[in-house]
């Protein structure tokens, strides 16, 4: 049985954060949360949910994940695979079973969840989250032969793998930059379709003008950094 971790950037949760932690199958042998600049209960509640609780004061989507990676790192037993997911419980984190499955049984290197149109709750997506999804990910078909179809936080990686991606981007682009760089080191990959529902409380990126047109600028420049490289 393979050694799995879930790691989850969270921001200002405290009202989602244990049911996302609670749904979490117990084939996971850790769950961590790392707390990015949360100025409610978010560590209090998530600690008492049973997860590991890192705090990283630095903003960013990026920054919560490579502080997850940076404490996976001093361990002394490393995990085989790797999941992130949200703590706003938009996603089904009973899922992890499907996302995991064509690594365990196929050995692929990463495996994204694609919120399909079809399985997607009415408004879980905002209409500029939609165009964003397809225009990257037509961009990276266009220009890389892709077959992705979503930026899809809700993904699971082998941990070897992601360390070889060195990844580095510490706001809105780290989705994007682990997809382009699986892309660019041929590591196999496959989208299973995913439940996506309206999450608790509002997004910090698509809930706000400021942080739609951050995260657009983000996801092109490293689709375009990546094309011209």
């Amino acid at each position: 049985m393979k050694t799995i971790v879930v790691i989850i950037p969270a921001y200002n949760e405290e009202n989602a954060i244990a049911h996302v932690i609670n749904e979490i199958p117990k084939i996971v042998s850790e769950v961590i949360v790392v707390s990015n600049n949360s100025t409610d209960n978010t560590i209090a509640v998530a600690s008492k949910a049973g997860a590991t609780v890192l705090t990283e004061n630095k903003k960013g989507y990026g920054n919560a994940c490579l502080k997850g990676l940076e404490y996976l790192s001093q361990r002394e037993i490393k995990p085989d695979i790797v999941v992130f997911l949200d703590g706003d419980f938009s996603d089904y984190p009973e899922e992890l079973i499907k996302l995991i499955a064509p690594i365990e049984e196929n050995d692929i290197d990463f495996v994204i969840g694609a919120r399909v149109a079809q399985l997607r709750e009415k408004h879980s997506m905002t209409p500029q989250q939609v165009f964003g999804n397809w225009l990257a990910t037509f961009l990276m078909k266009l220009f890389f032969k892709a077959s992705f179809t979503d930026l899809g936080p809700f993904r699971a990686i082998k941990y070897q793998k992601l360390l070889d991606l060195k990844m580095e981007d510490k706001t809105y682009g780290w989705t994007v930059e682990m997809q382009l760089k699986i892309l660019k080191q041929n590591m196999t990959y496959v989208e299973i379709p995913v439940r996506y529902k309206n999450r608790i409380g509002v997004s910090k990126v698509s809930g706000t003008v400021k942080g739609t047109i951050m995260a657009g600028v983000k996801i092109i420049g490293w689709i375009f950094k990546y094309t011209f490289k």
